[in-house]
């Protein structure tokens, strides 16, 4: 939904120049609303009577424009802002599309791609699996701020790197800043590749990366996957590696998930996907999650049940959330 463009030369006419050129920026958000519902005795979950009901809307806004240059490149910017549970946030990237050399971009807040971008690459309905119930899941690296460089297709391969100094994990910063409050963590870095193959419905995916760490024992990510398509059946499945080196309390898990996904017709889907990772000598944690989504119009409606059993690998430990959006587009 586009709201409103915001015309900036007429701005920076009005203000202290700070740059020869200026543009416009388009907002656009979604009129989207939830109810939600969790459960269960894991120490994380949302058990209070305030989480029993809860009724919220989309409260995102982004405000993105392009540009091409003199060479052909293409310059885009978007910020995101945001509410969540009463307190805002944003954050704002830079896109420079320079076509047969490919595309760089720089996030202020979370870098995307490499190993990023292939967290759960198996198909669901609606969200991913793991949206929700509370419990020890690998959701790719955590970063700061940072660049991701998706190179040109290679012998049908899409390669894509990510770098983050992980220094503004605790807030983005304007140009000059300086990020306060956070911690040095070191370096994050990883590399992702997908590759579709030809004529098949099949794409093979894989990605390793290592994140940096306060301690100096950086955590080493690996990640293989596939995904087939045959007609209306979309199935995936994925193996996610995490292992930190801290001397005092080395952790390796192993995180095996599967998704399967069926296109009932043109406006209805729906999917189950599960997520079961080990930790060595404790209780493995089972996520299981059954999505819908139907459409008609210019009204969708989506729904999830997800449940984990063992949270955090502690046994008997559960955690479960159901939701029903209701989206408008116009």
């Amino acid at each position: 939904m586009n709201v409103k463009k915001i015309g900036l030369t007429a701005l920076a006419g009005s203000l202290v120049a700070t740059s020869a050129f200026a543009g416009e920026l388009s907002l656009s958000g979604n009129a989207s609303i939830s109810y939600s519902d969790y459960s269960g005795t894991g120490a994380d979950t949302l058990t209070s009577a305030a989480a029993d009901g809860n009724w919220g809307m989309d409260q995102d806004i982004t405000a993105s424009g392009s540009g091409e240059l003199d060479n052909g490149w293409v310059v885009s910017l978007s910020h995101a802002v945001g509410g969540s549970t009463g307190a805002s946030s944003a954050t704002s990237s830079i896109t420079l599309d320079m076509g047969d050399a490919g595309t760089l971009v720089y996030s202020d807040a979370s870098v995307g791609g490499g190993l990023n971008a292939l967290d759960d690459i198996t198909p669901t309905a609606w969200e991913e699996s793991t949206d929700g119930p509370e419990g020890d899941v690998q959701a790719g690296m955590a970063t700061g701020s940072g660049f991701s460089y998706a190179l040109p297709t290679i012998a049908g391969a899409s390669i894509s790197i990510s770098y983050s100094d992980n220094l503004n994990t605790d807030g983005a910063t304007n140009d000059g800043g300086v990020s306060t409050g956070g911690t040095d963590d070191g370096t994050s870095h990883s590399i992702g590749v997908q590759y579709p193959v030809a004529d098949t419905g099949v794409t093979i995916y894989g990605g390793m990366g290592t994140e940096g760490q306060a301690d100096g024992n950086d955590i080493d990510h690996t990640t293989v996957g596939v995904t087939a398509t045959f007609g209306a059946v979309s199935v995936g499945i994925q193996r996610n590696d995490e292992d930190d080196t801290a001397v005092a309390s080395p952790v390796d898990l192993e995180t095996t998930i599967i998704g399967v996904s069926y296109l009932v017709n043109e406006n209805l889907s729906i999917s189950y996907g599960s997520h079961n990772t080990s930790r060595d000598g404790r209780q493995d944690q089972d996520i299981d999650s059954i999505q819908a989504a139907y459409s008609m119009g210019g009204v969708s409606v989506r729904a999830q049940n997800s449940k984990a059993e063992n949270v955090n690998h502690v046994a008997s430990a559960t955690s479960e959330k159901t939701e029903i959006m209701v989206s408008f587009a116009f």
